[in-house]
């Protein structure tokens, strides 16, 4: 008996995805709540398992296609223990080498994390590949953010091979080949359902907001210091390292409570005004920036955020993250430093009125006191919708949040 396999519930006003991975093929032996499929949301990525253990026995929709929620995606054969033959000993054996040779060529590939030496950073989906085709990934040049290998890089890579080991036609008369430099290759990638929303959302953010930056520079010593002092017994105390992300999430929640303007939004000829902030943290995911929101992040302690943080950016790399984790939000920071990045214009995350930029520290010469001297510093900038925040309490706000930061007591007594 065959059970149909349909797309749950994906979230609250979300009605639809794209099927974004096959995770099984059909005559597959799946077991129940295995998942079979991830389907492509707005915003995250969403796996949708079997109902019942048997043989995946067809696909109905077809890769990249748009389904409905409740719409039927595959169909499951009840039962696969009954149906699939026992194995000879010879062949079961022979299965066993393979399970053995496989598993130890996964434990030598390099993780959906920071990679090491030449290997290069693969999600699960792009490790499956290069085991699938055989192929060495440090050989491939990867197209995707910041230089990452994709799925589709590596078939790509797989089809170069085969060409290559395929017999060569007979020769023909032809003329000699023009004279070319470099590898002149083009490949079209239909955009993730993720990504088109991306765009769609930044885009009318810059139709619809006045849009404007403010900026301003910081001495990053006080905390540095305060860092290397208390970061040992901070990690003993509470099992996760101290960052500067927590930091700056004390420093915004004590300027967005003192401009309130800068926490609120607009809806429609209304203004709505937060007491609380839901601070959405940038984060980088294998299919893109996604923003996760740490809950009343006003009221958390240092440990609270790291951890809250470490927690975000740790599902995102494993592509776990829910709905309800996007969801809302009041002001964003966003941490461009940790790539590299000087000075940037960061644009704000609809419906919120702001977005702080956070940037790579340098040592740079300042002056001090009447003298030229070497600090480490980095530039802010801080994004904002015009029409609800005026320049005064964007700079006010900007400038709370950088003296918090040169004087952390400050966030201690509330000043």
């Amino acid at each position: 008996m065959a059970t149909e396999v349909k797309v749950p519930t994906l979230g609250e006003s979300v009605t639809e995805a794209t099927v974004g991975e096959w995770l099984k093929q059909p005559g597959d032996a799946v077991e129940a709540d295995e998942p079979i499929a991830s389907l492509e949301t707005d915003k995250v990525a969403v796996e949708v398992p079997s109902p019942v253990a048997g043989v995946l026995s067809e696909f109905t929709v077809e890769l990249g296609e748009t389904v409905e929620v409740g719409a039927v995606i595959a169909r499951v054969e009840d039962g696969a223990e009954g149906k699939s033959p026992a194995p000879s000993p010879a062949s079961a054996a022979k299965a066993d080498d393979a399970d053995k040779e496989s598993s130890e060529e996964i434990e030598k590939m390099p993780d959906g994390g920071s990679g090491g030496g030449d290997a290069p950073t693969m999600s699960p989906a792009v490790r499956r590949a290069v085991l699938e085709h055989g192929v060495d990934p440090t050989t491939i040049k990867g197209t995707g953010k910041d230089g990452r290998l994709t799925k589709e890089d590596v078939l790509a890579a797989a089809k170069s091979k085969d060409a290559a080991l395929a017999p060569a036609p007979s020769p023909a008369p032809a003329p000699a080949p023009a004279s070319t430099k470099g590898d002149r290759r083009e490949e079209r990638v239909k955009m993730t359902r993720m990504r088109q929303t991306i765009a769609k959302r930044l885009k009318g953010a810059q139709e619809e907001a006045a849009l404007l930056t403010t900026f301003n520079d910081c001495d990053m010593t006080a905390v540095i210091e305060a860092r290397e002092a208390y970061k040992d017994v901070f990690a003993k105390k509470h099992g996760i390292k101290l960052g500067f992300m927590s930091f700056f999430a004390k420093a915004a929640a004590l300027a967005l409570k003192d401009v309130p303007a800068v926490n609120a939004q607009i809806d429609g000829d209304e203004i709505v005004y937060h007491n609380y902030v839901d601070l959405s943290v940038a984060v980088s995911a294998p299919n893109g920036l996604v923003v996760p929101v740490v809950r009343s992040i006003d009221a958390m302690s240092f440990a609270e955020i790291e951890l809250a943080i470490a927690d975000f950016g740790k599902r995102a790399k494993e592509g776990t993250l829910k709905m309800e984790d996007m969801a809302g939000g009041t002001f964003t920071i966003s941490n461009g430093g940790v790539f590299g990045s000087l000075m940037s214009t960061p644009i704000i995350n609809p419906p919120q009125s702001a977005v702080l930029g956070l940037h790579r520290i340098e040592d740079r010469p300042v002056a001090v006191n009447g003298e030229v001297v070497i600090r480490p510093m980095m530039y802010l900038a801080l994004s904002y919708d015009h029409r609800i925040i005026d320049g005064r309490e964007a700079v006010t706000a900007l400038k709370i949040m950088k003296e918090a930061i040169e004087d952390p007591m400050r966030m201690l007594i509330d000043l």
